[in-house]
């Protein structure tokens, strides 16, 4: 079926167009395939509102005599409103809206159609994978190796083609190992700590079940991880009953006897619809129009948002406080391994590790971290915080992970290559974008629609120089030293630049922070004068 198939109007004159931080207008609204174009019409303004389809979390529509009011609910939680004259053509466009708001077809998405003439499609694509990190790390050589056992996905179809694993455990061993681990995702390194050769391994959980089930390939795996040293570490996701529960269902965890070399910490993270209903609290909460202190504060901590924030950053400092102060190697899993387990490792890495808070290492530590390693993109940031689905595999995980960086960002201001703006741009495109990179589950799925040579990557697109300029920290000031956030409830803030970003007062700090960029700039150029 065509696009038009879907569009019975397909532009509209004298509608009003009422959105944040911006007087009512009226001009024409049209529709595409893939956008709404609003264009103001009154004398003296040539105002464009661009709106891609895909961000519309959702639509509700009002009639009133022979017009109707169509309020749109965005994914960047933007509220926009549109009265359309004649009921028949609001109704045709609420429509289209909804129809094509929601295409699961991933070829018929925008990236397969968004072509910038300053963006070739022969470009390269991405800045890290497994391949690349081994090559730069000589000192992996000697006891790790680039095993490409998943080169056809049919180990793992999550991973990638080649992982980093340990030196004296061959690809038979690897397929026995992942057969048991749910869904394939074997043990793999994911961080080498080159001060003390201490390693952080991911993976998903073992397949015990009720009865103990062993995998004498899997002890030998980690067995192999922390030869030479005398004991590692496991840090499990989920609550210690809970991952007595998993026994019940297929599932477990590595017991002290069989993995008598590892240590099991439990420390629990909600994942799932938990997460996702906490995103739907805390986004009602900063609608409230009340002007309710009390009432307010209630909303924000009944939400449970900044407790999930508050998890993450003491889960993760424990990680690399294992891996950094105690010598010790790790490997952290939960259910699947799509998801805390990625948030923890990810966040772990850029407390530790110095190269990870660039601009380039952070968004090379996002693609080897969550698009490489198989986060379910398309399933998590399928709905954001208004839809009237029924929830069904979001969770705003990835969401989860920039609200963090961001409360590191604001502890350590000088210490993070990137902008607040990169963190909001980032959690925009997650969700709707006119790049590939954030496209289907996994890499193999990536691969199948050929999204690398139809899409452009975002990652690239962000280090033009234009665009590294504007997402660069003008006072970034690098450090050897580790960046040990701050959990306590004082220390950690709501994100208002995303969640309050479409009022006045998130405008102010957008000015401000521009400001600061100026001022920078101004000295840095009279320094080299």
């Amino acid at each position: 079926m065509e696009f038009s198939d879907h569009i019975k109007t397909a532009n509209v004159e004298d509608v009003v167009l009422r959105q944040p931080l911006h007087p009512p207008c009226r001009g024409t609204l049209c529709i595409t395939g893939h956008h709404l174009l609003f264009s103001d019409r009154e004398e003296g303004s040539c105002r464009q509102v661009l709106l891609l389809l895909r961000n519309i979390d959702a639509i509700e529509k009002r009639m009133s005599g022979s017009s109707g009011t169509i309020t749109i609910k965005c994914k960047d939680l933007r509220v926009l409103q549109l009265d359309i004259p004649g009921m028949e053509q609001c109704l045709n466009i609420a429509r289209s809206i909804e129809t094509l708001s929601c295409l699961d077809c991933v070829s018929e998405m925008y990236p397969f159609f968004y072509r910038p003439s300053d963006l070739s499609l022969q470009a390269r694509w991405g800045l890290s994978s497994p391949e690349k990190i081994y090559g730069q790390m000589k000192e992996l050589h000697d006891r790790w190796r680039l095993s490409t056992v998943n080169r056809d996905y049919s180990v793992c179809p999550s991973y990638p083609a080649a992982a980093i694993v340990p030196k004296n455990t061959d690809d038979d061993m690897l397929k026995k190992v992942a057969k048991f681990r749910q869904g394939g995702r074997f043990p793999v390194l994911c961080y080498y700590h080159r001060k003390n050769g201490m390693v952080i391994m991911r993976s998903s959980q073992p397949l015990t079940g009720a009865n103990r089930k062993r995998c004498m390939e899997d002890e030998h795996l980690l067995q192999a991880v922390i030869d030479g040293s005398d004991k590692g570490y496991i840090i499990d996701t989920r609550s210690s009953q809970q991952a007595q529960q998993a026994r019940m269902t297929g599932g477990g965890f590595e017991s002290k006897s069989c993995y008598s070399g590892w240590k099991r910490l439990h420390r629990q993270m909600e994942r799932g619809k938990a997460l996702q209903e906490s995103l739907i609290k805390l986004v009602e909460a900063c609608g409230d129009e009340s002007h309710n202190m009390d009432r307010w504060l209630s909303k924000l901590e009944n939400s449970k948002w900044l407790s999930h924030v508050q998890t993450a950053l003491s889960t993760a400092g424990l990680l690399a406080e294992c891996v950094e102060r105690d010598g010790h190697s790790v490997l952290v899993h939960g259910s699947e391994g799509k998801d805390s387990t990625l948030l923890m490792s990810t966040l772990a890495q850029l407390i530790m590790d110095p190269s990870c808070r660039t601009l380039e290492g952070f968004l090379a530590l996002l693609e080897r971290e969550w698009v490489q390693a198989g986060h379910p993109f398309q399933q998590r940031c399928a709905h954001s915080a208004y839809s009237h689905a029924r929830l069904q595999q979001e969770s705003p995980v990835f969401l989860l992970l920039l609200d963090c960086v961001w409360q590191l960002w604001r502890q350590f201001p000088l210490a993070l290559g990137f902008s607040e703006a990169l963190l909001l741009r980032l959690a925009t495109e997650a969700y709707m974008s006119d790049y590939g990179t954030f496209l289907c589950n996994s890499h193999q799925e990536r691969c199948a629609l050929g999204v690398m040579e139809k899409t452009h990557c975002l990652f690239q697109a962000l280090l033009r120089p234009m665009e590294r300029d504007y997402y660069s920290n003008p006072l970034y000031e690098p450090t050897e030293l580790a960046i040990w956030p701050s959990v306590h409830p004082q220390s950690l803030q709501l994100w208002r630049g995303f969640f309050l970003r479409w009022t006045q007062q998130a405008r102010h700090l957008e000015e401000a922070q521009e400001e600061i960029r100026n001022m920078v700039n101004e000295w840095g150029k009279l320094a080299l004068s």
